[in-house]
């Protein structure tokens, strides 16, 4: 849950999420008196000094990485985060090792729906590391450490319930996310090429791996009134999803 007292939500033409420092708030609507803001609650209403209305909410986690994160050229979308708790399934207290953190956003959105467990995550960039900590303090985290570490380096946690790799040269790394895994465990990696799926899928199947599979999430939008049809414009494809479990 996002903490309502530093942001709160507003639903309206735009959506606006605010934090609730300073004095005002700037909209291209009006100004925001953000004393009178901090006294809503949720469901109410406020306006600006020209008059616009806003309805106050609770800003979600993807509200806050939308409008607030700071974000790198890539990140991994909110689909293929959830297909990754989906396919998996582990529970909330899970451990979980993450590389190649970027912006943060997939480390931050399994803290975010493991709050029992313990997210690490490491980013061999020094730079990026940064961001990443960064965006994992607005949303208040506390079980998420990002390490400024090359995974191949070895990884320091055992006996861990999921690894997930978004980085490059990813199947180097499978043997050493092998044995830091729990058995029963599972290893996701996202590639953006399909010549790094079959890397990882070579040194996979090299290995007592099983339940080894490939996907990938399609989405498509579609605009709907008197003429019905798919959104012309769109991004469909991501990225490729491997899952195996460590047996």
């Amino acid at each position: 849950m996002v903490d309502m007292q530093r942001y709160k939500l507003l639903l309206g033409k735009k959506k606006h999420v605010v934090k609730l420092e300073g004095e005002k708030y700037n909209t291209q609507f009006g100004q925001i008196d953000l004393k009178e803001l901090k006294k809503k609650k949720v469901g109410e209403k406020i306006r600006t000094h020209t008059g616009q209305e806003f309805v106050v909410a609770e800003p979600s986690l993807l509200d806050l990485l939308e409008k607030k994160a700071k974000r790198l050229p890539q990140i991994v979308m909110p689909q293929d985060a959830a297909m990754i708790l989906a396919y998996t399934g582990i529970s909330p207290k899970s451990l979980i090792v993450d590389a190649g953190s970027g912006s943060g956003f997939l480390c931050i959105f399994l803290a975010y729906y493991c709050p029992l467990g313990k997210v690490v995550s490491y980013e061999i960039n020094k730079k990026f590391a940064q961001i990443a900590r960064e965006n994992a303090k607005l949303v208040g985290l506390k079980n998420l450490t990002i390490k400024n570490k090359d995974i191949l380096e070895g990884i320091d946690e055992k006996n861990v319930d999921l690894i997930t790799l978004d980085m490059k040269n990813a199947e180097k790394n499978v043997e050493n996310a092998y044995k830091a895994l729990k058995v029963g465990g599972w290893l996701v990696v996202y590639s953006p090429y399909i010549e790094q799926v079959k890397l990882v899928n070579e040194r996979v199947e090299s290995m007592p791996f099983v339940e080894v599979k490939t996907v990938e999430c399609i989405k498509r939008e579609w605009q709907v009134g008197s003429f019905t049809r798919p959104k012309t414009l769109g991004l469909l494809h991501t990225g490729w999803l491997m899952f195996a479990r460590k047996a």
